[in-house]
């Protein structure tokens, strides 16, 4: 539980929650006071040797005082309830204190710690030492009135206003009370606000290299997942297919020898049976990564797979050069689904393909002639396009309005790998 969690729970002043709210505000005050102290050094001392050559590697390990600041105020969170908060450092590329400091001088987070201990130093511990002031000092000054007015006779309320009486002592000592609690409360809202502001502050950037993360990794299993197609394609073709090829060769040399007869005409059937497993077989491994695209490119399989539409193409697409092999298939995979639902639900009479690369990103644009209505969430299947494309940092978008046409256009940033073709 944190500090403003505790704020709406029963029981919150007889809890721990007010000290520890208290703790990590007058502690923040008295470690942001060292840190002014030490920063301000640091910049004196490099600034006054800078006119040699040892002012200067010491003002450039001033950047790294926020190192220990945020390591310091990540144990201090815990005060609080927040944490733990992972600092966001990079593992040096090599080992040696060099490499350690070019790295830590060359990364964000760095940077990012420098600044909130310039932050705490600043204005935040000035902050820390007010709110404990007005929530507790005031309070528990009106609390010390009896006691005072039973040592002097008189007692000044907070330079407000003097005490003559013990009705009025204890009338000041119960408003002490009240404003002690309500300072409590206040206290520890400032206090979970104050613990947030620096848990954010110095946990930025976890987001992002969460989900820079991410997207490599979903990078890393588009490629094992190519690679996987492609490994299967090859065992398909050099192994299953030779197979079924030879099989269909001997049945075809038994139904040439066989007589005529019930033989001769059960040769016939499993001989053609063999032709039809056969071709079935090429279908299907030209579906899981056909060999021309390997061997040649999208533009020769693009002309390939309209060259296999049941819908007349019409084909423009010029490019430089072999792309990169996830650009290729993601592109050549949209073409193929594209053609496919032309060909299953449009009604279309032609079709055409057409793009090329520009700009750095290869552009692809597949339109017909149907009667529209086209909805990718109605399980055509571009809807896994469409993810596998934004892994590649590319965009699918769709135009198909009642009546038609349709228009499909692939944007997917990439340099050529081979700009001679």
């Amino acid at each position: 539980m944190t500090v403003w969690g505790a704020l709406g729970e029963r029981g919150y002043l007889r809890s721990a929650w007010p000290w520890r709210a208290a703790a990590y505000l007058l502690s923040g005050a008295l470690f942001g006071a060292l840190v002014l102290v030490a920063v301000l050094g640091g910049l004196v001392v490099g600034g006054a040797l800078a006119v040699l050559v040892i002012g200067l590697p010491l003002l450039g390990l001033t950047a790294l005082a926020g190192i220990p600041v945020a390591a310091v105020e990540r144990h201090r969170l815990r005060l609080a309830g927040l944490g733990p908060v992972p600092a966001r450092h990079r593992t040096p590329g090599a080992p040696g204190l060099p490499a350690w400091l070019a790295t830590r001088l060359r990364e964000p987070a760095t940077w990012r710690e420098l600044a909130y201990a310039v932050l705490l130093g600043t204005l935040l511990w000035p902050l820390d030492a007010l709110a404990v002031a007005c929530a507790a000092g005031g309070p528990l000054a009106l609390l010390a009135v009896p006691a005072l007015f039973a040592a002097d006779g008189e007692a000044k309320a907070v330079k407000l206003w003097t005490v003559h009486s013990w009705p009025a002592a204890c009338a000041v000592a119960a408003l002490g009370v009240v404003l002690l609690a309500a300072g409590a409360y206040a206290l520890g809202g400032y206090a979970g606000a104050r613990a947030e502001l620096a848990r954010v502050l110095l946990g930025a950037g976890d987001d992002g290299d969460r989900v820079t993360e991410l997207v490599r990794s979903r990078v890393r299993l588009v490629d094992a997942f190519e690679a996987e197609r492609r490994r299967i394609e090859r065992d398909l073709h050099d192994g299953a297919q030779q197979r079924l090829v030879a099989l269909s060769m001997t049945l075809g040399l038994a139904r040439l020898d066989a007589p005529p007869g019930p033989l001769a005409d059960q040769l016939a059937r499993a001989h053609d049976e063999a032709g039809r497993a056969l071709a079935e077989l090429r279908e299907l491994i030209h579906g899981i990564h056909p060999q021309v695209l390997t061997d040649y490119g999208l533009r020769a399989a693009v002309a390939d797979a309209a060259d296999r539409s049941p819908v007349p193409v019409d084909l423009a697409l010029d490019l430089p050069g072999r792309l990169p092999r996830p650009v290729e298939s993601a592109a050549y995979f949209v073409v193929c689904e594209a053609l496919a639902n032309i060909a299953k639900h449009s009604g279309a009479r032609r079709a055409r393909v057409r793009g090329g690369h520009t700009d750095g990103r290869l552009v692809l644009e597949i339109g017909d002639d149907g009667h529209g209505g086209a909805d990718p969430a109605g399980g055509s299947g571009l809807t896994g396009l469409a993810d596998r494309v934004s892994v590649l940092d590319g965009r699918l978008s769709l135009s198909s309005p009642p009546g038609g046409p349709t228009l499909l256009r692939v944007e997917i940033p990439c340099r050529p790998t081979d700009p001679c073709g």
